[in-house]
């Protein structure tokens, strides 16, 4: 399938082309994290984020592709790479500069979560408890609750996950977090 059909089928919503797209380059884009300190798990992830990204800005007739699907995925898992490590990059000074968290500060934030967790639908719900609190893989969410895939799956958690924030920033102040 050339890009350009792979394109405008994603572009009107075919998820069947988009494990197609998956499969393409899956090798390609996780080869590009693995090789720069990241875990084969690590690359999985930042290659289905990457795929969400694509998929929701094509879904959204929002992205003009001025060149090929392959380059534009690369730049995206690059930006989402470098952004995890920063991150970590962040925490670890945060943990050699002794940074600690007190448990009553724990509680507290978890409460708040958990308050804005019960406002969120049934699906939202679930989706967000099983991958963050039961650990559950995109694969055994997607089987559960009868999603058509593992994408599928990721897609409706990044949505959840977005909604949340939302929830939690309408609802509460910064201060709310650092009393």
């Amino acid at each position: 399938m050339k890009d350009q059909e792979i394109f405008e089928r994603i572009c009107k919503g075919d998820e069947q082309t988009l494990e197609v797209l998956y499969k393409k380059y899956y090798r390609m884009m996780t080869k590009m994290v693995i090789s720069n300190s990241g875990s084969e798990q690590e690359a999985k992830d930042i290659y289905q984020d990457a795929l969400v990204v694509f998929w929701q800005k094509a879904v959204s007739g929002k992205l003009v592709l001025t060149s090929k699907i392959s380059t534009y995925l690369y730049s995206i898992c690059q930006n989402l790479w470098r952004k995890e490590l920063d991150r970590k990059k962040r925490l670890s000074h945060e943990e050699k500069d002794g940074v600690q968290f007190i448990e009553h500060d724990k509680k507290e934030r978890a409460k708040i979560i958990n308050e804005c967790i019960r406002q969120l639908g049934d699906t939202c719900k679930h989706v967000l408890m099983y991958y963050y609190f039961d650990g559950m893989s995109m694969q055994e969410i997607a089987d559960k609750l009868g999603f058509a895939n593992t994408n599928t799956a990721k897609t409706k958690k990044y949505k959840c996950k977005k909604k949340l924030d939302e929830l939690v920033k309408s609802q509460f102040t910064e201060s709310d977090f650092l009393d």
